[in-house]
């Protein structure tokens, strides 16, 4: 036996059920997004790195802001709450 068909046998390259594709939902990509916005702020990268970083915050962050509805918490940190006087609601 060779070495190929050995490695093929041994990993279960071949065997009936293909291995699943591996997936990335709409949450993950939001907790990568506070995971890094976290690491920032506790100060996990240095100076030099910082652009990349932010670089990929953005990407990661306008991807997320285009294709998942805002949540309640991110609405209300986006856009404060304006409220009308008194008297433009009794008018």
């Amino acid at each position: 036996m060779n070495d190929q068909a050995q490695v093929t046998t041994e990993t279960g390259v071949g065997s009936e059920a293909p291995a699943a594709t591996p997936e990335l939902s709409i949450s993950d990509l939001q907790n990568l997004r506070a995971i890094v916005d976290t690491a920032a702020r506790r100060g996990a990268f240095q100076a030099a790195e910082m652009s990349a970083v932010g670089a990929v915050f953005d990407r990661v962050n306008a991807f997320l802001n285009a294709v998942a509805p805002a949540t309640p918490e991110q609405s209300a940190v986006s856009a404060p709450a304006v409220s009308a006087p008194a008297e433009a609601v009794a008018e």
